[in-house]
């Protein structure tokens, strides 16, 4: 579900401070209903109208990226810095990536332009499992592993439980390789987990979103998503919140 101003103003109709005034003016029906109070959220499925007009919805369209490095994870960047949809300026629609991985940060990235799939993939009721491979400083031994699994306290708050497991270990590099999963997505999450139980990331890729995986996918490289793998997505989120309830 999305605010009612912001389908208006991805229509093309006018700028969402613009689209506030017409729903307010009670330009603008939902269904038939007519709407003069902000704050009301639209799906995909609803009707909008402005002065009895139907809005042109997009199509609602789905990719997956294998996000290189030294590139953001947003539309536009303050600094100037390659963005993610600098990749997709063959796409007519107007696409967004769902949540963000760093700047050195690879691995996979959804993009798309439902509303709707994005707040549900990124809302903390919804339990997808994401899994990720990091190169880890020092010989991690499995009673760290057993903290990550556990959950441990980051800035005042404990992690969910994930799965851990060391995939190879150099003694001479002093470096280890770790799969981690998880199903948050705070801000950094995986490196400040690493970091508080005593090994700092050196590389850090995001190996699969859910069922998604890289397969076939170089860095740098996308594929839209097949409509079994869109409903893949929506029913894995459907499900956890039925375990929360």
């Amino acid at each position: 579900m999305e605010r009612l101003q912001k389908v208006m103003a991805h229509a093309g109709i006018a700028s969402r401070r613009k689209s506030e005034e017409l729903i307010v003016k009670g330009h603008v029906r939902v269904n038939g209903k007519l709407v003069t109070e902000l704050g009301v959220q639209v799906g995909n499925s609803d009707k909008v109208e402005v002065d009895g007009v139907p809005i042109d919805r997009e199509e609602p369209i789905y990719f997956l990226l294998n996000k290189p490095r030294g590139m953001i994870s947003a539309v536009s960047d303050d600094k100037d810095r390659r963005v993610v949809t600098d990749l997709f300026t063959h796409v007519e629609q107007r696409i967004y990536p769902v949540g963000r991985l760093d700047y050195d940060t690879t691995g996979a990235l959804i993009l798309t332009n439902d509303g709707e799939l994005s707040q549900m993939l990124m809302h903390p009721k919804f339990h997808i499992d994401k899994t990720y491979v990091a190169k880890v400083e020092g010989m991690i031994d499995r009673r760290s592993l057993n903290k990550l699994e556990n959950g441990i306290t980051i800035e005042g708050k404990k992690t969910s439980p994930a799965k851990a497991k060391i995939l190879s270990a150099d003694n001479d590099k002093k470096m280890s390789m770790v799969e981690l999963t998880i199903h948050e997505g705070k801000n950094q999450q995986v490196k400040k987990m690493f970091r508080a139980i005593g090994y700092p990331v050196q590389k850090l890729k995001r190996e699969t979103y859910g069922t998604l995986n890289l397969n076939g996918l170089r860095p740098g490289e996308w594929r839209e998503l097949k409509s079994f793998e869109v409903n893949q997505l929506r029913n894995l989120a459907n499900e956890s919140k039925k375990e929360l309830n």
